[in-house]
This record gives structure tokens, C-alpha cells and sequence, in this order.
């Protein structure tokens, strides 16, 4: 049987990809040992792509070219505007991050450059380009979700970025992300290698900008 296309993204984009999901970040998440001041900036920076998120949702709604993927992109977009932001709010107000502290911190080189990436990808009006960035930021967070012990930690904030990324809901968005990028990305191998590649890479640095004062 021939290898599906996604693998042949993901393993094209090694170590970093192996070097995300095993992150001292992830680690530390794991254990429930992330130091508040690290999870409050690595929040406060992920919160920032939410605009840029949903502008790449959308055009990937508006570019399939199939109902069925347009439906279940729909009802992620509602989780990520819904749940998923009532979950940041949560976090931050647990944290002590006012919108003040929010507003003040500047954008890390990684964030400044995911935002820029999600929105030259939905700029393109490809699919396959648009689903090679989501198929990144969805599947990696998938993969190393799964690898946290079944004991989850007590604090909520760590808890619960856990199970967002790792429930049936979520598997089965990562499995038709996938699923479609199989389907449409061959033709386009080489664009979507670029942007899977980039996009991994910039995952990586994200984890790494957590720590960084």
C-alpha cells in the first residue's frame, strides 16, 4: 500500500516535527509542571492567532470543493470562536493576565510568523495550500496531546489544553484534515511541502519562544 501524502509531509518535515511534540514544553505540560509565567506568555501568544485562525477556517470553507469538509470545518470554526476562546479566558483569568498585560506583550518572531504564514496560505485561495497549514497546526497539536499520560494534571489551565487537543471531536477533525489533504495535495506536492515544511518549523519555534523572556 503507498504511503499516504500526509506522511510523506510529515516525515519530510523532520526533526522539527519530532522535535515539537517531545518539547520541554510538552514535557513539563505533561507533568502539570509549566511555570504560570511560561504558560501566561505561551497563552497570551497562541490567543493572537485566533483572528488569523478563523480567516484561514474560512477560506478553507469557501475553497473546498466537497460539502462534507465544508460542514465539519463549520463546526470547528464554531468550537475555536466558541469553547476553545471561553477557554483562554478562563485561563488567563486563573493566570492573572489582565487584557492589559494581554495587550502589552509584543508578538514573539514565531507568532509574528505563523499569523503571516496562516494568512499567505488563505491569500492563495489553494485548498490544498490553506489544508497543508491547518493539517500542521491541528495534527501536531493532535500527536503530542496523545503522548500525555492517562494521569492529567490537577490545574485546569494544563489539564484542559490537553483534552482540547485530544478528544473524539478533535480526532476526527485531524482525520478529515488529513483525509482531504490525501486527496487534493499530490497535485500540488510541492506547494504543499513548502508550506507544511515552513509551518512545522514554526511550531518548533513556538514552543521554544515560550521560554524566552
Amino acid at each position: 500500500m503507498a504511503e499516504r501524502f500526509t506522511e510523506q509531509l510529515r516525515q519530510a518535515s523532520e526533526p522539527h516535527w519530532s522535535q515539537a511534540v517531545t518539547h520541554r514544553f510538552v514535557g513539563e505540560l505533561h507533568a502539570g509542571r509549566v511555570a504560570p509565567e511560561v504558560m501566561g506568555r505561551y497563552l497570551i501568544q497562541d490567543y493572537r492567532f485566533l483572528d488569523s485562525f478563523l480567516r484561514l477556517l474560512g477560506a478553507a470553507i469557501a475553497t473546498a470543493d466537497r460539502l462534507e469538509p465544508r460542514l465539519r470545518l463549520g463546526r470547528f470554526a464554531g468550537v475555536v470562536a466558541g469553547e476553545e476562546n471561553t477557554y483562554f479566558l478562563r485561563a488567563f483569568a486563573a493566570l492573572g493576565v489582565d487584557e492589559r498585560s494581554r495587550e502589552g506583550m509584543p508578538d514573539a518572531a514565531s507568532t509574528a510568523g505563523f499569523k503571516a504564514l496562516m494568512e499567505e496560505a488563505a491569500e492563495t485561495r489553494c485548498y490544498a495550500a490553506i489544508l497543508s497549514v491547518l493539517c500542521v497546526a491541528e495534527w501536531l497539536y493532535l500527536d503530542w496531546a496523545m503522548r500525555a499520560p492517562a494521569s492529567l494534571p490537577e490545574d485546569f489551565v494544563q489539564a484542559e489544553w490537553i483534552t482540547l487537543h485530544d478528544n473524539p471531536a478533535f480526532r476526527d477533525l485531524v482525520a478529515t484534515l488529513r483525509g482531504e489533504l490525501d486527496r487534493v495535495g499530490p497535485e500540488q506536492a510541492a506547494l504543499c511541502h513548502d508550506f507544511f515544511r515552513r509551518a512545522v518549523g514554526l511550531e518548533k519555534r513556538f514552543f521554544d519562544d515560550a521560554y524566552a523572556d
